[in-house]
């Protein structure tokens, strides 16, 4: 199996530096979701679909008795819910008088299908595992969103998948959602650079687990870069070669072949363009200029911003500071933005 051959490479892997844990100090509540006889957009289907999630602060109710304080923060592909614990992000924007100030708002973190916590190939099925894609995942979320209550959010918030995922809510769902601030994602199909880079790592990963990891933690890692800050901290070939050594660790670490293919694989279907004017809420969508997966130079976010009726794009200049794609999670370079959001949303 994948997951067999994986581990061998695991075992064989050098044991990467810890990275900076998440705050202790946010009270996170966790629970798992059990959907029944949940069916995919594929026609597949699972008896029971687990779906993870973890809460910050309280649900509040105005006078008609429904939830009007909730955000849901949606991760990226590979991450999780609890990502949005991390210094970088958390520490901006869940504390007092913070533009998510968990004494006024109702955080919500899921781990969507194949990810974290909740249900995935490498759990048990493996290659029989049904062969989801975003539609999938939001309908997954909506259900969670019914469970708890919540009829419509207050913000919308989503990261690289997590932004495109906000581009189907939007388009499928744009009764639900008050605000939306997607980032670092376009609300295209899937093609271009973009698949064909997705595409390397999912056939190396079915050619051969354990040396396409290899391949495909180099692409996600090449993927993610700033090339202004990789220079500068590796200007010569062995410092180059070192830090990719250290990254490759960190990449590789927990991750298993066959989650990854499937993980990769779910954009396959994803194409929110033809619907992008029902999205009437207000929108400020954020990239970052220095992002390898979505490349300014494309055009598209500017050309389909205009046809968000309440929306504006913001593009993050590319500093020695910025983090690549990975911009997205580091609250410092937008966080004045959310609080604009939040405000011109009331």
């Amino acid at each position: 199996m994948l997951s067999f051959a994986l581990s061998l490479l695991l075992q064989a892997a050098p044991i990467a530096a810890p990275q900076t844990p998440p705050s202790p100090a946010w009270p996170t509540r966790e629970a798992d979701l059990t959907l029944r006889d949940f069916r995919f957009a594929s026609g597949e289907s699972l008896p029971e679909l687990r779906l993870h999630y973890a809460t910050l602060g309280t649900p509040h109710r105005n006078k008609a008795g429904e939830i009007d304080n909730a955000v849901v923060v949606l991760h990226g592909t590979g991450g999780s819910g609890k990502q949005f614990l991390s210094p970088q992000f958390a520490n901006e924007l869940y504390g007092p008088g913070q533009p998510l100030d968990i004494r006024r708002y109702f955080i919500i973190m899921p781990d969507n299908i194949g990810h974290g916590a909740s249900s995935k190939p490498s759990d048990w099925m493996h290659e029989r595992f049904p062969h989801y894609d975003y539609a999938d995942m939001v309908a997954a979320q909506a259900k969670l969103l019914d469970h708890l209550g919540v009829r419509k959010l207050r913000l919308l918030f989503g990261t690289s998948m997590g932004c495109m995922h906000g581009f189907v809510w939007g388009t499928t769902h744009p009764e639900r959602i008050q605000a939306m601030m997607p980032m670092a994602c376009l609300p295209v199909e899937i093609a271009g650079q973009n698949r064909m880079w997705r595409k390397m790592a999912i056939d190396a990963l079915r050619d051969d687990p354990v040396k396409g990891m290899r391949t495909a933690a180099d692409l996600l890692l090449l993927a993610g870069l700033n090339p202004v800050a990789t220079q500068a901290e590796a200007p010569t070939r062995e410092k180059a070669e070192a830090l990719l050594a250290t990254r490759f660790d960190a990449t590789i670490k927990g991750r298993d072949a066959e989650d990854l293919i499937w993980q990769l694989d779910s954009s396959r279907t994803y194409n929110p363009q033809p619907l992008l004017e029902r999205m009437t809420m207000p929108v400020t969508w954020m990239n970052s200029a220095d992002d390898f997966i979505n490349p300014p130079g494309l055009g598209i976010a500017e050309r389909e911003a205009k046809r968000l009726p309440n929306g504006k794009f913001i593009l993050i200049p590319q500093s020695a500071e910025t983090k690549g794609h990975g911009t997205h999670t580091w609250a410092k370079f937008w966080k004045g933005e959310l609080v604009e959001l939040l405000k011109r949303s009331e």
